[in-house]
C-alpha cells in the first residue's frame, strides 16, 4: 500500500470517528440522550420534555441515528426512540465528566443551573448499605414514565412538580434520601430544598439513575410503590 493510500485510508477512517463527535455537538442533542438514557420514549413525548417543536426534535434524533447513537421501533403511526446501546450512555456520561474537568465554563453553568446547594449528599454504596438498613426513605422525583421504566428498587414515586401537594404522603420521622435523572439532574436539588423548608431531613444521592444502571445496580420496573 502506498504512502498516499495509507494516508487516504487514515483519513477515511478519522472522518468516520468525527462524524460520531459532529452529533454530539448540539446541547439539544447531548439533552435528548439524556432523557433517552432514563428509558425508550416517542419523539412527541421527547420533544415536549425537552422544550422543542415537533421538527426540531426530529430532526435532531434523526442526527443521533444517523451516528447510531439511538435506535428506533414502530408501534403504529407512533415512532420509539431508544440508546442504541448501554456504551452511549457511558460516552455521554463520561462527556459530561470529562466537559467539567476540563471546561472552564461548565462549573458556573452548572451552579448557576442547579443553584445554591448545602445539603449533604450519599453515595450508590452508602445508599445500599442504608436500604438494607432500611433506616431512609429513597425518594424519586422523576416523571411517572421515568419511574415505571426503571428505578431504585424500593422507591417511592412522587414527581417534584406534586411533591408539595403529596408531602404528607412522607413519612417524617425518617430521613429522605431523593434521587432523579443523573448528576446534573435539578429535580432531585429542587425536591431536597422543598423538603427541607417543610422541615424534613432530606439529603440526596450524588448522582442518579443514570450512574446507578451504568454501575449495573439492580433496578426495579414494576409498578408505583
Amino acid at each position: 500500500m502506498s504512502e498516499d493510500t495509507k494516508n487516504g485510508t487514515k483519513a477515511r477512517l478519522y472522518d468516520a470517528f468525527a462524524a460520531s463527535g459532529k452529533a454530539l455537538a448540539s446541547g439539544k442533542r447531548l439533552e435528548l440522550l439524556d432523557l433517552l438514557a432514563q428509558g425508550e420514549r416517542t419523539v412527541d413525548a421527547l420533544a415536549k420534555t425537552a422544550g422543542l417543536n415537533l421538527t426540531t426534535a426530529s430532526a435532531h434524533l434523526q442526527s443521533l441515528k444517523q451516528a447510531g447513537f439511538v435506535a428506533t421501533r414502530r408501534e403504529g403511526v407512533r415512532i420509539h426512540y431508544r440508546l442504541a446501546g448501554d456504551d452511549v450512555a457511558q460516552l455521554f456520561a463520561l462527556l459530561r465528566k470529562v466537559a467539567e474537568r476540563h471546561q472552564a465554563a461548565v462549573p458556573a453553568a452548572r451552579d448557576a443551573y442547579l443553584g445554591e446547594d448545602t445539603a449533604a449528599e450519599v453515595s450508590r454504596e452508602e445508599l445500599r448499605v442504608r436500604i438494607a438498613a432500611g433506616d431512609v426513605v429513597v425518594l424519586d422525583v422523576r416523571p411517572v414514565e421515568e419511574y415505571r421504566a426503571g428505578h431504585i428498587p424500593g422507591a417511592i414515586s412522587i414527581p417534584v412538580e406534586e411533591l408539595a401537594g403529596r408531602i404528607d404522603e412522607l413519612p417524617e420521622d425518617t430521613e429522605i434520601v431523593v434521587y432523579c435523572r443523573g448528576e446534573y439532574c435539578v429535580l432531585a436539588y429542587d425536591a431536597v430544598r422543598l423538603l427541607t423548608d417543610r422541615g424534613r431531613r432530606a439529603i440526596r444521592l450524588d448522582d442518579g439513575m443514570l450512574e446507578w444502571r451504568l454501575s449495573a445496580l439492580p433496578v426495579d420496573a414494576s409498578d408505583l410503590t
